[in-house]
């Protein structure tokens, strides 16, 4: 991993925790089984690559460019995405755990986080305009200012999001999530 440039490289089982990589671009690339936790990947830029099963937990992203980045069976536990590079931010999530993750001030339309733990995540000002949240855990994770205009929470779950606070214009819910749109009201829905 000493080069600059990866292209069309799976790298499985490489133990790195608490390094930093920094400066490099991967295209086409896949990560299995890997851990980098507690690392650094800041000013790095990924391009179509899948991370899966990694550990990523507490992983720094200060700069970092995540273009069509998928994260399958991955821990992501800690990780500011918000510090990450704006500009092309595409990500996909499938059975992560994912808690205590920040998208803070995170534009990412039409995400898709697929049977995934976000317990306490913050999404405060981030715009997540038709995004998926499917069987998806967001017990204590926050949602103030956030667009979540024509978002798909059928199954998602346990999640508090304040209607007053947050665009939920066309958004979609199961009645079974109701309860966590009239919290702020506190009555009980039966």
């Amino acid at each position: 991993m000493e080069e600059q440039l990866h292209q069309d490289k799976t790298f499985e089982k490489i133990i790195y925790p608490n390094k930093a990589i920094k400066g490099r671009e991967f295209e086409d690339c896949i990560f299995k089984n890997c851990d980098f936790s507690n690392g650094d990947f800041s000013s790095n830029r990924f391009t179509d690559c899948e991370f899966i099963g990694c550990n990523l937990a507490m992983l720094k992203l200060r700069g970092a460019t995540l273009n069509n980045v998928t994260f399958k069976e991955c821990k992501l536990t800690g990780i500011n995405f918000g510090e990450s590079e704006e500009f092309l931010f595409t990500v996909g999530f499938v059975s992560c755990l994912m808690d205590y993750t920040s998208f803070l001030r995170r534009k990412m339309p039409k995400t898709h986080f697929i049977d995934c733990s976000l317990k306490n995540a913050v999404f405060e000002q981030a715009t997540l305009t038709k995004a998926k949240f499917d069987n998806t855990d967001l017990a204590g994770s926050v949602f103030e200012r956030t667009n979540l205009s024509e978002a798909d929470l059928v199954t998602a779950y346990n999640y508090i999001i304040d209607p007053e606070l947050n665009n939920i214009k066309k958004a979609k819910f199961s009645q079974n999530g109701l309860a966590g749109l009239l919290t702020r009201y506190d009555i009980r829905v039966e």
